[in-house]
């Protein structure tokens, strides 16, 4: 087998599950794109990784700072890995935190961790193996955060979203912990409402954030759904949250508990 690179190079890898394309950003000089079997999958900027390129991926940094302010030893789980750039985010953010990031490929673990100089365990672990497994693997209450991002192509492997991951999901987290989901959807919104009333059946709250042209139904994008079963955000926490989606650069819309509910029905 070849030698890995020492840091970040373009050009195609072979990988467990295919090819990972890594390329330069063409408008950052430390910035990187990452295709995994032609998908986009992830952006890295190795000077700053509190930047967050895709859209979905601010959006969820704006509900943890808002639910989280202060800086803690938060436990995340990831399923789905990529460049790890939700993980960095948080590492950056909550230096204290503990994660774990579960990625089906593992060669592609290992050049992530070669290229992009990850943290190193306890602060950062990256586990190989198929999400829905691993989790079931996890101990109980174990979890402040988890963050689902998994995608087979451009579609979410159907086993991750039904009722026995979400019930899982809701096992593993601790009293109050967050359940973060990337749904990606048509402009029809039936994987979003679907989504919606598994994890609404399973978590006595739910919320979403999306692009308000996606909620209208007039594109295709991501929805991200969070579930909890304390409230998603005390309304005491929603003027932080609308500043922080402001400060983002992308508009978004959020909707509460009852919203979500009434559209999954």
């Amino acid at each position: 087998m070849a030698s890995t690179p020492a840091g970040p190079a373009p050009g195609d890898y072979p990988i467990d599950t295919g090819v990972a394309t890594l390329e330069r950003d063409p408008y950052s000089d430390t910035g990187w794109i990452l295709q995994v079997n032609g998908v986009p999958s992830s952006h890295v900027d190795l000077a700053d990784p509190e930047r967050l390129d895709f859209e979905y991926m601010r959006w969820m940094a704006a509900l943890l700072r808002a639910r989280h302010a202060a800086e803690g030893r938060l436990r995340v789980l990831h399923l789905g890995g990529g460049a790890c750039s939700m993980a960095r985010w948080v590492h950056a953010t909550y230096p204290e935190a503990r994660q774990v990031v579960v990625e089906l490929d593992g060669r592609l673990a290992e050049l992530v961790r070669e290229w992009f100089d990850l943290p190193r365990a306890p602060l950062l672990r990256l586990r190989v193996g198929e999400a829905g497994e691993v989790l079931a693997s996890l101990t109980e209450s174990t979890r402040d955060v988890m963050i689902r991002d998994v995608f087979a192509g451009d579609t979410t492997p159907a086993a991750l979203t039904g009722e026995t991951t979400a019930a899982e999901a809701d096992r593993v987290l601790d009293v109050g912990g967050l359940y973060l989901v990337n749904s990606g959807n048509a402009p029809d919104l039936a994987e979003f409402r679907r989504e919606a009333a598994v994890l609404g059946s399973v978590f006595r709250h739910v919320a979403a954030i999306a692009d308000p042209a996606m909620f209208k139904g007039r594109r295709r994008g991501n929805v991200v759904i969070a579930a909890s079963q304390s409230p998603v955000l005390p309304e005491a926490a929603l003027p932080a949250l609308g500043r922080e989606l402001l400060g983002g650069g992308v508009p978004a819309t959020y909707w509460d508990d009852a919203r979500v509910r009434a559209f999954a029905r």
